[in-house]
């Protein structure tokens, strides 16, 4: 058994958590470089939780340029057990609906211009993402919407585009029939990836602001509507994520799905290949096996 910690991620107009105990804005160094900003950590309910603006408060960054590996670093370097992403995303089926949630099993990854690992020359590392998101965390975040009286969808494919523009209707109908996407975002990828590397449970809270461009009646994507939608969603993400503390507890066993155990067999360059500098980078995210 060990101390719960969840980290929220928060994405478009999600800058703070409703509650927080003790709340103080600290500023956390990695050696990837700095996270998108400062860290808001404090107690909820008597767990410890943490937030990290996925995109600086006031919207610094754009999708291709947040700092994914510093913010996932920062949060495995805090002690987190537990991510939570929430993100805003584009809808490609008429009953996952603006307003709705989705609580994302899978991924699409279409993103180009990103690092997406930590490992590299001198240390490389292959995990499994086969499952990218931790089925015990997911079926919290579906509990806790449900209680909050959110239309939420337990499970859907998440296409991660590169943006920052947003989809074509050819590129949008292509996704949707294609491809079997349910959703399309531009910010899990390589953040859930780089979760898992760091061994950390991960789960994705979608929410639903537009029909991209391929729904014949909505026409594109507009942003006004998408900002009004936007605002209504943050109140139900704050409203979800108050009721996770009472849902996680305060204490955790071991992942039953290995999320926590996911560099195990991971590691392929021997020992006396392996580079120092890249190693000492890598001290909080594979610390466990090296």
């Amino acid at each position: 058994m060990r101390k719960t910690k969840i980290a929220i991620i928060g994405g478009s107009g999600i800058y703070d958590i409703d509650g927080l105990v003790g709340a103080t804005w600290t500023d956390v160094e990695t050696p990837w470089g700095a996270p998108s900003d400062q860290v808001l950590t404090g107690t909820l309910n008597g767990v410890d939780m943490v937030f990290l603006p996925r995109h600086g408060r006031g919207h610094v960054y754009s999708p291709t340029t947040v700092p994914y590996r510093a913010n996932i670093d920062a949060l495995k370097r805090l002690g987190v057990t537990d991510v939570i992403s929430v993100s805003a995303c584009g809808s490609f089926r008429d009953e996952m609906a603006p307003g709705d949630f989705v609580i994302v099993d899978q991924f699409i990854d279409r993103t180009f211009a990103r690092e997406k690992s930590f490992f590299a020359t001198g240390c490389v590392a292959h995990v499994s993402v086969a499952h990218p998101t931790c089925p015990r965390l997911s079926a919290a975040c579906v509990q806790a919407a449900s209680d909050a009286g959110i239309t939420v969808h337990n499970g859907g494919t998440y296409l991660a585009m590169e943006g920052p523009q947003f989809s074509s209707i050819a590129e949008s109908k292509m996704y949707r029939e294609s491809w079997g996407a349910d959703v399309i975002g531009m910010t899990n990828m390589p953040e859930a990836k780089l979760a898992r590397e760091a061994e950390l449970c991960y789960a994705s809270v979608a929410m639903i602001t537009d029909y991209d461009s391929w729904h014949p009646e909505h026409g594109s994507v507009d942003i006004t509507s998408i900002i009004a939608t936007l605002q209504g969603n943050a109140g139900k993400a704050r409203d979800l994520v108050g009721r996770l503390p009472a849902l996680l507890g305060q204490d955790r066993d071991d992942c039953p799905h290995g999320c926590d155990k996911a560099l195990e067999f991971a590691i392929m360059t021997a020992p006396d290949k392996r580079d120092p500098e890249l190693i000492a980078k890598l001290d909080a995210i594979a610390g466990r096996v090296l």
